[in-house]
């Protein structure tokens, strides 16, 4: 079904699924400070298991057209411009100057990661 499209495509795109489901379930239960711990972790397992649904497949359609760091460096600036997001709209927290400026310094590092030297 993804066949056609570019392998970066579907990479990128199945990582920000991942990462979508990834981030509900290791933060999403701060919002429900009064629910049980064990009914969290279970809950947070449940929607893990749609986070590896999309993250195993990313990886294995992504490696070999990029590296094992290059998949890694792709996952975690999703990861942090989702959780940016995530941490404003939904958990209702203000983004911060130096959390900006630390992202920035991710993508910095990326930078380095992804150019031929």
């Amino acid at each position: 079904m993804l066949s056609h499209l570019p392998v970066p495509v579907v990479t990128i795109g199945l990582l920000l699924c991942s990462n979508l489901f990834m981030t509900f379930a290791w933060y999403g239960h701060l919002r429900f400070p009064k629910v049980t711990l064990w009914h969290i972790v279970i809950i947070s397992w449940l929607i893990a298991f749609f986070e590896y649904c999309f993250q195993v497949p990313a990886n294995r359609i992504g490696y070999g057209y990029f590296s094992a760091a290059e998949l890694k460096t792709i996952q975690e600036i999703i990861s942090l411009t989702i959780f940016m997001g995530f941490s404003v709209l939904y958990l209702g927290e203000p983004l911060k100057w130096n959390y900006i400026l630390g992202f920035a310094l991710i993508v910095a590092a990326a930078f380095i990661i992804f150019h031929e030297w």
